[in-house]
């Protein structure tokens, strides 16, 4: 019962940020919404995070198997696909090392300007 219950509170949170994409006229995705809402819920302690973290941890186990659907999609249009491949794999290269470069000076930059503070 526990899990079920952990389980409603994150698609009650999944559903307000499906109704907030819904009613905003804004170009941002319903599961941004729903990761943003429940980020603010548990920060200001509105979700107490026992409520939601067994289940999300399995969730989490999990999610590789969400990728078995996606994976089927790009075999099957691999007909697309293939005349642009090399083109596909560049830019996933050039943005995932962009990601990187920019994760890691953000992250210097707060961790020097956290021990500033100190």
């Amino acid at each position: 019962m526990k899990y079920i219950r952990q389980f409603g509170v994150i698609l009650l949170v999944s559903f307000v940020g499906e109704l907030l994409n819904y009613l905003l006229p804004l170009p941002v995705p319903a599961s941004i919404y729903g990761l943003v809402l429940m980020f603010l819920g548990l920060h200001f302690g509105l979700i107490r995070l026992e409520a939601v973290k067994d289940t999300a941890t399995f969730l989490i186990e999990i999610m590789p198997l969400m990728f078995i659907p996606a994976g089927v999609g790009l075999l099957s249009s691999w007909d697309v696909i293939r005349p642009h491949v090399l083109s596909y794999l560049v830019i996933a290269a050039v943005t995932t090392f962009a990601v990187m470069f920019v994760s890691g000076h953000v992250t210097q930059f707060l961790l020097r300007r956290g021990g500033k503070e100190k």
